[in-house]
């Protein structure tokens, strides 16, 4: 009897058929083949290098070197300032303010004149001003 039990507990191999063999050959040439792209990619993938050294044979002593577009401006205009290519967008802001300050000047100066009077001569004087935007821009385009 124990033999009986014996040759019922050993499990004969089942038979393998056409369609897991062919799985197996299909899972087999997939792992090959991202195998094979793992191999490209790292074959392809370049170095990045952190740091960079200078070429201190080529460098110029007084030189000016410009690393960004704001600087290479800066160094090709010169030292001169930005010129306000919209100077009438400030111009009430600064005629109140030159009011302000120059009224109370000229109403000592000329006490006895009208209010239109004493605008009419700060309206002289702002066109002569030189925190007049517009001659600002005029001393501006004189100086270059």
């Amino acid at each position: 009897m124990e033999r009986l039990a014996a040759s019922k507990s050993t499990v004969q191999p089942q038979k393998v058929t056409r369609a897991t063999i062919e799985e197996r050959k299909e899972a087999e040439l997939r792992l090959q083949k991202e195998e094979e792209a793992r191999a490209k990619l790292a074959a392809e993938k370049i170095e990045v290098v952190d740091h960079l050294e200078e070429n201190l044979n080529q460098v110029e002593e007084g030189a000016a070197t410009a690393r960004t577009v704001a600087e290479a401006i800066q160094v090709l205009g010169g030292d001169r300032e930005e010129i306000d290519k919209h100077p009438e967008k400030r111009m009430r802001a600064a005629y109140l303010a030159f009011e302000e300050a120059q009224l109370p000047r000229l109403k000592q100066e000329h006490p006895t004149y009208r209010l239109s009077q004493l605008k009419q001569l700060l309206k002289k004087e702002w066109l002569k001003s030189p925190e007049n935007p517009l001659n600002a821009k005029l001393m501006a385009l004189s100086a270059v």
